[in-house]
């Protein structure tokens, strides 16, 4: 809900279920931000007065803003929008260069407008299914800038975002245009922000801000792996389930810029939007120009509070289409089975003995088109390899379908590989500054998506590929970064234009497919997590997470998007051991207990399984299936992080729900451990439980001949031929208790193995073990 206070001058309040905004028009025309946490009552300008910061006299060493206002200090005001001139010498909102050169610009309330929905941008994904927005309007001579809020009451999250227009004849350069600006009235804040690279995305960093500036930003073209635009600004000693948080996002899949500062006179500047570095925009008269839309939240329940809303907004208002709610598939990739090794013969395979499994779909990764044997060609010419694909894509299709698979595929249109037909065919639609050398990444160019008609071509091509067989899932990729961004399509003096005419082209492209193709499962991919941001999740209701496919470095990768993402936006696959990019082993069963927090999926050799192994993946897929709405959809939370990685998802009903305890390395002589329930329905009682384990008897090594009769080597024939008909029992939980109990005390498990003893009661648990517990109300 949106209201007007009452008083002389403009104040509003934007409220959520649980928290309130509030914003007032101070005696200099200046939009001053005044309050922005859990839910309080203001009904007028009075009310506001408590919040407003009080000052007789200037300080010392400032800017006044004018004679008229002597005690307005722009630089230590808590403002909605900032720009440069009349003294903010802070992180401004705006950078914008006049007709006349002058770089000053004073935008100062004009007039409001409290909307029934938010309007949509014209080019650029949003949120959607918002409460009322509130428009203001300001105005610098023959500029007009629009800040819109929109609030999403449901999930306690509002939405910012900007409009430029240019009101006279002559252009105007916009150096930056930022989405959202939020001046908080103290320091030492704590700034939460996630990075890393190819296969170790979204590392968890944690900084004290008092004083000076932090910056997350990409330079690379794409939201990034580098950082992702999804960071959090806490009270210093927040943790899952109590302090401060607010959660910042940005609804963009390009270059992006996020800075924390705090201000020499002890406040807090936070503002996220487009990178200015490189960027440039001429706004011609009578032109607008629309920033990407953010999304801010807030929580006094600390990061599981943030979490909570976060997962909400991104479920309810981002994700769109019939996959939004819907149950994702269990899917075989052939990638990590056969790279670029493809043939029909080898996939339907591979697809008959998954189907065996339980598996539902066959997705069809890179090297199926033109004469793509590695990474050096081909890219740009996507017609089938006949070698490979005798029948075209629509004979593979109908043969899986016959097997009782669906089928899907791997795609990569963004990108274009010098040897091809197409790049020989258009050289000029490659993005590549003249005369100079182009720096290549894994042998492959980029598409100039600020060209129509490459945009064009992509559109007819992706269409008729979608269109040659009954595909039911696409693998979208994009395996490169940005090097030298030049547009042959654009001017030389608009060639700063090109990285955000190039997200607005791919948008439009993503856009036309997906409306054409609603029924096609489209997941997202940039080498993994290159690309996972709220701008993709628009139009992809799932992205793949990382290349990386070991279940430890995926539970860390998981962890870091859990704090901004709900788990049906990632995918997550059980993959060979020794995994294939860290050769670290893991037993299959962790493995599973990992990717099932997220939308499953195999990729590895399903052929190469021993009949155990097959035996425990076909239970997997069952269990998962039983389970998986919940392990989709329900609410993800987060126990503990470390070397115990211990998760839950409940249902939104809180009737169901699955725990994960994972334990990295293993510290001997710790036999009791205890799960500690949360999300529960404390007045319920629930039956707590895990499956039956069957362990491998070599997981005991040599202390085998602690029990048996005659000697058996270690690893010998003997040993393995023991191993293949001998399994032993492992403890098994089943307990009842009510939920107010398990959330308050947890329940013992069973102690853990110390090597002073073994039996049926004892938790095997070593470096890497994990265990699944479902809790079933009664």
């Amino acid at each position: 809900m949106i209201r007007r206070l009452e008083g002389e001058r403009p104040a509003f309040a934007l409220e959520t279920e649980n928290t309130s905004y509030v914003m007032a028009v101070s005696a200099s025309g200046h939009p001053e931000h005044l309050y922005y946490g859990a839910r309080v009552a203001v009904n007028s300008l009075s009310d506001c007065e408590i919040f407003r910061e009080k000052r007789e006299f200037e300080p010392g060493n400032v800017i006044a803003y004018s004679e008229e206002h002597p005690t307005t200090v722009l630089e230590d005001m808590c403002l909605e929008a900032s720009f440069l001139g009349h003294g903010d010498i802070r992180e401004p909102f705006a950078e914008l260069v006049k007709p006349s050169g002058s770089r000053s610009a004073d935008f100062r309330y004009d007039s409001f407008e409290i909307l029934d929905s938010k309007p949509f941008p014209e080019a650029l994904p949003s949120a959607y299914d918002c409460g009322e927005c509130l428009k203001l309007t300001l105005r610098d001579g023959d500029l007009t800038l629009e800040l819109y809020y929109g609030v999403f009451p449901d999930c306690d999250v509002i939405t910012r975002s900007a409009v430029l227009i240019n009101g006279s004849e002559k252009p105007v350069r916009i150096l930056r245009l930022l989405s959202v600006q939020l001046d908080i009235p103290f320091s030492g804040v704590g700034v939460t922000s996630f990075h890393g690279a190819w296969a170790r995305e979204m590392n968890r960093s944690s900084s004290t801000l008092t004083a000076g500036k932090l910056v997350t930003e990409s330079r690379a073209g794409c939201s990034s792996s580098r950082a992702n635009p999804f960071f959090m600004v806490h009270s210093p000693n927040a943790d899952e389930h109590s302090g401060n948080c607010y959660g910042v996002n940005l609804i963009y899949s390009g270059n992006h810029y996020s800075a924390v500062e705090v201000s020499a006179f002890g406040k807090t500047r936070v503002v996220s939007g487009v990178n200015p570095t490189g960027f440039e925009w001429q706004l011609g008269g009578g032109e607008r120009f629309e920033a990407p839309e953010a999304a801010i939240t807030f929580s006094p329940r600390g990061f599981g509070g943030q979490s909570d809303n976060m997962h909400r907004f991104v479920r309810r208002h981002i994700m769109r289409g019939v996959w939004r709610d819907k149950p994702r598939p269990v899917l075989i990739n052939s990638w990590e089975a056969s790279y670029f090794n493809i043939s029909e013969r080898s996939l339907l395979s591979l697809a008959k003995s998954g189907r065996e499994l339980g598996i539902e779909l066959l997705v069809m990764d890179d090297g199926w088109f033109g004469e793509r044997s590695d990474d050096s060609s081909s890219l740009g010419d996507w017609e089938p390899n006949p070698k490979k694909l005798p029948g075209g894509l629509g004979g593979l299709g109908g043969k899986l379908k016959k097997l009782g698979m669906d089928f899907g595929i791997w795609v990569e249109p963004e990108m274009i590989n010098v040897n091809s037909r197409l790049y020989k065919a258009h050289p000029d639609w490659a993005m590549a500054a003249p005369d100079e050398l182009h720096s290549e990444g894994r042998h492959q160019r980029i598409l100039d998506l600020a060209n129509p008609e490459v945009c064009d071509f992509l559109i007819k091509k992706m269409t008729e590929v979608f269109s040659s067989a009954d595909i039911k899932y696409v693998k979208c990729d994009m395996n490169r970064i940005f090097s030298d961004a030049y547009s042959p399509y654009l001017a030389a003096d608009r060639q700063g234009e090109t990285p955000h005419r190039y997200m607005l082209g791919l948008y439009r492209v993503l856009g036309e497919l997906t409306r054409r193709f609603p029924e096609i499962l489209f997941e997202g991919c940039a080498s993994g997590g290159n690309r996972f941001d709220l701008g993709m999740l628009c139009f992809f209701p799932q992205i793949w997470a990382s290349d990386n496919t070991d279940a430890l470095c995926r539970a860390a990768i998981q962890e870091g998007l859990s704090f901004g993402y709900p788990q049906s936006s990632f995918s997550a696959h059980v993959a060979a051991s020794p995994n294939h990019q860290t050769l670290r082993e893991t037993p299959l069963e962790t493995r599973f207990a990992v990717a099932c927090f997220g939308v499953l999926g195999y990729e590895l050799d399903l052929r190469d399984l021993s009949s155990a192994q097959r035996q425990a993946v076909r239970q997997q897929i069952e269990l998962y299936k039983e389970w998986r709405e919940v392990l989709q959809f329900g609410s993800f939370r987060r126990i503990m992080t470390g070397n115990f990685h211990e998760w839950m998802v409940v249902s939104e009903d809180r009737s169901r729900a699955v725990g994960m305890l994972l334990q990295e390395l293993v510290n001997p002589n710790t036999q009791s451990g205890r799960f500690y329930a949360t999300g529960l329905d404390p007045e319920r009682t629930y039956r707590v439980y895990s499956i039956a384990e069957r362990l491998d008897i070599k997981q005991f090594g040599s202390l085998i001949n602690t029990m048996t009769p005659i000697h058996i080597k270690q690893d010998s024939a003997l040993h393995n031929l023991v191993a293949r008909t001998v399994k032993m029992n492992g403890e098994q939980e089943d307990l009842t208790a009510t939920g107010d109990v398990l959330m308050k005390t947890g329940f013992a498990l069973k102690p853990a193995f110390s090597g002073t003893g073994f039996n049926e009661n004892v938790r095997v648990f070593p470096d890497f073990a994990s265990r699944l517990y479902f809790f079933e109300a009664q």
